[in-house]
C-alpha cells in the first residue's frame, strides 16, 4: 500500500510539473533507454511485456516526442529507440520532484520518530537480488 500512495503522489506532482502524459511504464521505458537505446523487443524482455504491447509504449512516447527510432547500428531491420531532450527533461524533472517527496516523507516519518527505510530497502533488494539489480517491470 506505501508503495501506491507514494507512485500515486509521485504522479500527481509530476502532473502538477507538466507531465501529465508521462505514466510510471513510460518512466521505467526512460530508465532502460538513458544509456544507449534499446530495440522494441528489448524493451518488451526488460519490461517483462509482450513485443507489441512495447510496440505500443513506443508508438505513444514517439508521437509526444519522447522517443526517437534510428536504424540500428548492427544494420538489419530492427530499430533502435533513443531518448529525445523531451524526454531527458522529464527525467531531471521527475528527480527533483522524487527527491523533493522523500524529504517530505523523511521529515514527516522524523517528526513522528521514525526515518525513511531507504538503505533498508537497498539492502533487501541486494539480498533478494544479489549485486546485479533485477529488470525493472512495471506493477499492473
Amino acid at each position: 500500500m506505501s508503495f501506491q500512495l507514494v507512485l500515486a503522489e509521485f504522479g500527481r506532482r509530476l502532473e502538477a510539473a507538466g507531465h501529465a502524459d508521462v505514466r510510471p511504464v513510460h518512466g521505467m521505458v526512460f530508465q532502460l533507454l538513458q544509456h544507449s537505446g534499446a530495440t522494441s523487443t528489448e524493451l518488451a524482455d526488460r519490461l517483462g511485456v509482450t513485443k507489441q504491447a512495447a510496440g505500443q509504449i513506443v508508438d505513444y512516447l514517439e508521437k509526444r516526442g519522447y522517443v526517437e527510432r534510428h536504424p540500428h547500428p548492427a544494420g538489419g531491420r530492427r530499430r533502435l529507440v533513443a531518448l529525445t531532450a523531451k524526454a531527458r527533461e522529464h527525467l531531471a524533472a521527475a528527480g527533483h520532484v522524487l527527491h523533493g517527496l522523500e524529504s517530505q516523507l523523511a521529515d514527516q516519518l522524523h517528526a513522528s520518530g521514525l526515518r525513511l527505510p531507504r538503505a533498508e530497502l537497498a539492502g533487501l533488494v541486494r539480498a533478494l537480488a544479489g549485486d546485479t539489480p533485477p529488470p525493472l517491470r512495471p506493477v499492473w
